[in-house]
């Protein structure tokens, strides 16, 4: 279950397969895939580790690695590898900027405290849901969620209301770049029913997910849109089901999420209105 983390609909070097420009600079690429392959369940790498995880030769990985090494976003202790806090630079950078998850911060906190539940907001960066902003009311799935966490988003609310919001031709991109594998004895599998699902999401406004990601985890997610209407993101709670039954979520969670996605999308519109623009 712990790999789930690691999730990723690409080719060997970390990016979606299809066609690249003629500019496209492939060392950088090879170089963030070394980056990317480094995570919370793997925190030290050997070589080898590398080059396997990130289909690089032993050579190409070695160079990449004393690369990062001598710009400080890699470290060594004798045959292991390992991040440098430096690295975190890289991501604050979007973080920082990034209004969404600056704005809905406050919220979700809140949230959390009113439902004594973890809350979530998400984006889809590619094929992958990732974590922007949480708060953690205590610990009830195996695998560890914080921001910067990546997940499939097919079998999360979150994931679910991101895609059931994509153009009709980006979503067929993405079920076909998506194998929905068995997480779960709970887990979607078939294409057909998964859509029928997401068009259910559409019309109704929000999904529900239970124990599909992890067994005993329930979750409940709504979109939260810009001044446009566009959905730029979701906010979700997860309990667990020995305590949380599923009308629970949708009778007393829902509205609130409903509220708190509300807040958020009145204080983006209002941000757009000042800047013209989501940072």
């Amino acid at each position: 279950m712990r790999a789930i983390v690691r999730y990723v609909n690409t080719s060997a070097d970390g990016r979606p397969d299809g066609p690249r420009r003629t500019d496209f600079v492939q060392s950088l690429d090879r170089g963030l895939a070394v980056i990317r392959c480094f995570s919370s369940e793997h925190p030290s790498l050997t070589l080898s580790e590398v080059a396997e995880r990130t289909g690089l030769t032993r050579a190409a990985a070695r160079r990449f690695l004393l690369t990062l090494q001598e710009l400080g976003y890699v470290g060594s202790s004798g045959r292991l590898f390992s991040l440098r806090p430096r690295v975190l630079a890289l991501g604050y950078a979007y973080l920082s900027s990034f209004s969404v998850a600056q704005i809905a911060q406050p919220h979700l906190e809140d949230l959390a405290e009113d439902l004594h539940e973890s809350c979530s907001v998400s984006v889809l960066d590619g094929d992958d849901l990732v974590y922007v902003a949480r708060a953690s009311a205590n610990r009830i799935m195996t695998i560890s969620l914080t921001v910067g966490t990546r997940l499939p988003p097919y079998p999360t609310s979150m994931g679910r209301v991101l895609l059931a919001h994509l153009p009709g031709a980006e979503l067929d991109a993405h079920l076909r770049r998506t194998e929905l594998r068995r997480l779960t004895e709970h887990t979607i599998t078939d294409e057909a029913e998964f859509r029928e699902v997401l068009a259910a999401v559409r019309r109704r406004g929000w999904a529900a997910v239970d124990q599909e990601l992890e067994a005993g985890v329930r979750s409940i997610a709504v979109p939260i849109r810009d001044s446009s209407g566009k959905v730029v993101a979701a906010i979700n709670a997860s309990a667990h089901a020995a305590r949380v039954p599923m009308r629970t979520l949708e009778k007393q969670f829902l509205p609130k999420l409903t509220d708190a996605a509300g807040q958020i999308d009145g204080e983006l519109a209002a941000r757009m209105a000042v800047g013209g623009r989501i940072l």
